[in-house]
């Protein structure tokens, strides 16, 4: 009786074992938390000035917004999206170059480069109402609804509060064990913090509360850069209509675009 039972027991040790070699097995390659991949599908194509070095992209209230780089042609731009020409411009003194743009509470909040210099003007007017400075280079730059997320070119994303611009906190962007570095222009969409690395043509999803990539978006093909410098930059949300733009620097044109999981 008592070896009967035994060898049921061990029956059933086999089988339990037998399972979760073969799960272990068929997951090889393939971890659950693995960032999903995306490719791409083009919605709508619009005008883009080649003359735009786009550092920072953003559509507010319907309205698109663009922040302009390179030493002495730094603007801030409000651009029709339709044909591309622009609306309203805010030039900037030569020894500025811009980068990120967001918009908090009727205001659009600009970083400099290498000034380590936050400008901060009325939204409707382009009136520079005051400025803010900040210890590290500045890159990229959005909100979340509560803070300032800011990039500086390395795996870093820093958190400020908008009221008076300090950092309240940081996390390490990672896929993986991985720091993933250059993180550029930034944009928050529906929980989610959505950055370009500089020199690629890929567009990293980026969990905010712990730092880890969450998916990528592999814009590859969308358009062939004439230069070096005419790189993948500028990601824009409308969370009116929930739609996706990107463009790059002097690129002629500005995507909408769908995201398409790969298979």
């Amino acid at each position: 009786m008592y070896k009967k039972a035994a060898f049921i027991v061990l029956i059933i040790i086999v089988i339990v074992v037998a399972a979760a070699l073969a799960l272990m097995s068929g997951n090889q390659g393939q971890p659950a938390d693995s960032p999903v991949l995306y490719t791409y599908r083009i919605i709508n194509t619009y005008p883009h000035d080649t003359s735009a070095f786009t550092e920072g992209l953003l559509i507010e209230n319907g309205a698109v917004y663009e922040s302009t780089g390179e030493w002495g042609t730094s603007s801030l731009r409000r651009v029709d999206l339709q044909n591309g020409s622009v609306l309203q411009e805010y030039k900037l003194p030569s020894e500025y170059f811009c980068e990120g743009l967001t918009a908090v509470n009727g205001s659009l909040i600009q970083l400099t480069w290498q000034n380590h210099i936050g400008f901060i003007y009325d939204l409707q007017t382009f009136q520079l109402q005051s400025n803010f400075s900040y210890a590290t280079e500045g890159w990229g730059l959005t909100y979340d609804g509560s803070r300032l997320i800011m990039s500086d070119g390395t795996s870093t994303l820093y958190f400020l509060d908008p009221a008076n611009h300090q950092v309240v906190g940081q996390v390490t962007v990672k896929d993986g064990d991985t720091d993933i570095t250059r993180i550029n222009e930034l944009e928050y969409v529906n929980g989610n913090v959505y950055a370009n690395i500089w020199q690629t043509t890929k567009i990293a999803i980026i969990n905010p509360s712990s730092g880890q990539v969450k998916g990528w978006i592999e814009l590859g093909g969308l358009y062939q850069p004439r230069g070096p410098d005419d790189v993948l930059n500028g990601i824009a949300y409308d969370k009116q209509s929930g739609s996706l733009f990107v463009t790059g620097k002097e690129w002629p044109n500005l995507y909408q675009i769908e995201l398409v999981p790969k298979t």
